[in-house]
């Protein structure tokens, strides 16, 4: 299976995405669902650990306009349970629901169908019978590039046998670029609002790993979203080094930090409040 960035799934592309963090699984999928909507595509979400209403709003908080495209019909969020498996039962017919869908957004004139479908169904009894011939069958309708499927597998729900036959079943898998991952930090890609996310504890040691992540936000991102809401402690070094990215934006640009108090009072020790093109954000209104 190739290892993917998010921006290199497309149609005729069946991807898996294995996560332990909710929240990058939800900036992952708000990101697949903003550039399916961008490219003409319809766009299904099949939801199963949290209510369509919820992954709604947690999408629009991640600057995805996904109301008017609800409206016109080109974005539908619904429950898994409801729109594959209700009253079908079996793998063969939940692949056959797929294809009607990618009919049916061929018929309505999209250039082609995203989907993406949580698999916790899979967790429960009668899913799990069906899960090995559901994946299985699915690699017959990713041929003539309609399709574009991710299926998200959730690490604490899942066991290491399940997890193994997702790898062969896809063939491309989805993360989040990571710049550092430890017991005690964790500094990734956001892929929306696009930027920078930090989680945990974060002092002078990790500083080089902080100013290459972002940079690389300098060089691809317009607007910089730096998301601090889960970082609990941040030292003088590494916020002045916040501070200096944005310091160093064109005037046309900006950096938006989410973050809870004590982050925002270092930002502000070390030059956040006087510096014009830094915007600092509270707790999770983030994004």
């Amino acid at each position: 299976m190739e290892a993917a960035r998010l921006t290199q799934v497309d149609l005729g592309d069946h991807a898996c995405l294995t996560f332990t963090d909710a929240e990058e699984r939800l900036d992952l999928l708000a990101a697949f669902v903003r550039d399916g909507l961008r490219a003409g595509q319809r766009v299904l979400c099949w939801t199963d650990q949290l209510p369509p209403a919820a992954l709604a709003a947690e999408f629009s908080a991640r600057h995805v306009r996904g109301a008017a495209a609800g409206r016109r019909g080109q974005l539908t969020i619904a429950s898994v349970e409801a729109a594959l498996l209700g009253g079908r039962g079996s793998a063969a017919a939940m692949v056959e629901a797929v294809a009607a869908e990618v009919d049916e957004a061929a018929r309505q004139g999209y250039t082609g169908l995203r989907l993406t479908a949580d698999m916790s169904w899979a967790t429960r009894p009668a899913g799990a019978e069906q899960l090995l011939g559901f994946e299985t069958e699915m690699a017959d309708l990713f041929s003539d590039g309609r399709l574009s499927l991710i299926c998200q597998y959730d690490r604490d729900r899942f066991d290491a046998v399940t997890l193994a036959f997702a790898a062969t079943a896809h063939t491309k898998t989805v993360a989040a670029q990571v710049y550092h991952d430890g017991p005690l930090l964790r500094i990734c890609r956001q892929y929306s609002p696009t930027g920078v996310r930090v989680a945990g504890e974060l002092d002078f040691r990790h500083q080089a790993v902080l100013e290459k992540a972002l940079a690389e936000s300098r060089r691809l991102d317009r607007h910089m979203s730096v998301n601090l809401s889960a970082l609990s402690y941040i030292d003088a070094a590494c916020a002045t080094a916040i501070v200096q990215a944005a310091m160093r934006l064109p005037a046309s640009r900006r950096m938006t930090v989410t973050c809870q108090g004590l982050v925002a009072k270092m930002l502000d020790l070390v030059g956040g409040r006087d510096t014009p093109r830094l915007r600092v954000v509270p707790g999770d209104d983030q994004r």
